[in-house]
């Protein structure tokens, strides 16, 4: 059986997937879900004028809460429903190297922010810049944890 089938079939046999792994998944899925539900919703108002003066701001507010909201209440179901144990050292090691992967991703976005609004752009991109970030942040972040749990942690 291959090394890849192996990965990819542990995703359905999600008791012996520890809690934070779950939480990765969840928090990347809800990240991916909620901005492509944005950019679908966005960009279907535009209808031919240009997005900087397509209504944002109420959509963005809402996926960015949907999203928040979904990922608070999988979480809870998944705690109640996990039977793994308490968080160890490997957990949190994997948990900061995540971070410091997304983290990495919302300093590129507040660079491009501040660089937006330095050149004077509209309010729609600078928003969208800071939203991308957050998004490639947990995004990013999540993938690394889930990489980290399933083909190891890269030793230093």
């Amino acid at each position: 059986m291959s090394r890849n089938f192996d990965t990819v079939s542990g995703l359905f046999y999600l008791d012996v997937v520890t809690h934070e792994e779950k939480s990765a998944w969840i928090l990347g899925i809800a990240a991916v879900v909620s901005y492509a539900v944005y950019l679908v919703l966005v960009l279907g108002r535009a209808g031919g004028r240009a997005l900087a003066e397509v209504p944002y701001v109420g959509t963005l507010l809402w996926t960015v809460g949907a999203s928040i909201v979904a990922t608070i209440v999988l979480s809870i179901l998944v705690a109640v429903v996990s039977k793994d144990g308490a968080k160890d050292q490997r957990d949190r090691e994997i948990g900061r190297f995540g971070e410091y992967i997304g983290h990495s991703f919302v300093v590129i976005g507040a660079v491009a922010a501040l660089l937006l609004a330095m050149a004077e752009a509209p309010h729609f991109w600078i928003a969208n810049a800071v939203y991308l970030a957050f998004t490639l942040s947990a995004i990013l972040g999540s993938v690394a944890r889930i990489f980290a749990y399933r083909r190891g942690f890269p030793a230093w």
